[in-house]
Formats: structure tokens, C-alpha cells, sequence
């Protein structure tokens, strides 16, 4: 039987992180996990798995990633279930923005995830040095084409790197891990990232 997800009151927190907050225990819920058997699957421990379905604290970009990996889907579909609704007109003020400030990563939710639709763009912007790394992708062969506006990015796909400067595209299909690591001191990286679920 899985813990009861405790879910945060409808007062204690608003907007996006309340969302995400009750979308991830909800997940847990409907897999039938127990807060154990998900800590095992996902390398996260127990009690931060508890603080994040508390909304207590919000999981880094890292950890998210990690989750995606044992749901099974892509960080992308995850930030489209927390969502509420479907428009074809997605306004600027409109598209959520997560922030993980402890790794200095941004994203955009450009032109979110939606049944019927098979890409999904983002915009991320990744702070002077920063680097965020995943263990392997939540969606084996998900699509990948990336477009760097601005800034200088070193992506790694699965042990081979890739330097990119501002007007570089790289497009891959993820099955492994991946990192991204802004290389100026300076300025941000700033890209588009579009997925498309195979």
C-alpha cells in the first residue's frame, strides 16, 4: 500500500510550484509506489522525496531529472501535466518559467507538451559556469535539436562533448546521459531546446 500522499492545502501555495508539488505526488499515487520504493528507483532520498510532495522545497533540475528518469517521461511532459488546460496561443506572460537557482538554470516552457503533439520547445538559460547533468534520458531515443542564441555551451551526449558558440545547432537522440555546462565566466548560455517523443 503507498504512503498517502500528503498534498499541500490550496492555501498554503499557489501557482506553479503548488502544481508541480501535487503532480509529483500524484504520480507516485497512481504508479502504487511507497515513498521507499520510489527513493530505490530514483536515488532520491525518502525525505526530500516527501519534502517535494509536501511542497516544502522544490526538487533541483538534477533531482527533477532523476524523477522523470523513474516515471518514465521526459521533464517536459512532466512541467505539461502540471499545466492546467491546452490553448493553441501560448503568451509570453503565460509561459511557465521554473527556476532551480541552486545550479542557475532557467526554463522556459516556450510551447509546452499536449496530447496529439509530438515536439516540445523550451527555452533555457543556463547562469556563467553552471552545469546541470542528467544520468540518462526519462524517454529512450527522445529527439533533441538544440539552437544556441547566445553564450558559448559545452554538451555532452553520452561520453562525447560538443562545443557549441552563439548560431550553433546540435541535434541528437538521447538514450544515455547528458550534461550542459555554460563555459563563459561571463555570459549566460542562453538556447532553445526542442524535443520530440519518438
Amino acid at each position: 500500500m503507498p504512503d498517502a500522499a500528503t498534498l499541500p492545502p490550496p492555501d498554503d501555495l499557489s501557482g506553479f510550484a503548488a502544481r508541480l508539488a501535487r503532480r509529483l505526488a500524484a504520480l507516485r499515487g497512481e504508479r502504487g509506489l511507497t515513498l521507499d520504493q520510489l527513493a530505490e528507483q530514483s536515488g532520491v532520498s525518502r525525505a526530500a522525496l516527501s519534502r517535494f510532495e509536501k511542497g516544502e522545497t522544490s526538487p533541483t533540475a538534477e533531482v527533477l531529472g532523476k524523477l522523470c528518469l523513474a516515471y518514465g517521461l521526459s521533464m517536459s511532459r512532466l512541467m505539461a501535466m502540471v499545466e492546467e488546460g491546452f490553448t493553441a496561443h501560448v503568451p509570453a506572460a503565460e509561459q511557465p518559467v521554473w527556476e532551480d537557482a541552486e545550479t542557475g538554470f532557467t526554463r522556459r516552457v516556450v510551447s509546452p507538451g499536449a496530447t496529439g503533439l509530438a515536439a516540445e520547445m523550451l527555452h533555457c538559460t543556463l547562469t556563467p559556469g553552471a552545469e546541470i547533468a542528467y544520468d540518462a534520458s526519462p524517454v529512450p531515443g527522445l529527439e533533441h535539436h538544440l539552437h544556441l542564441l547566445s553564450g558559448k555551451l559545452r554538451v555532452e551526449v553520452e561520453g562525447a562533448a560538443h562545443e557549441m558558440a552563439a548560431g550553433d545547432t546540435l541535434r541528437y537522440r538521447l538514450e544515455g546521459a547528458s550534461r550542459f555546462t555554460a563555459l563563459s565566466k561571463k555570459k549566460p548560455a542562453d538556447y532553445v531546446l526542442v524535443l520530440v517523443t519518438p
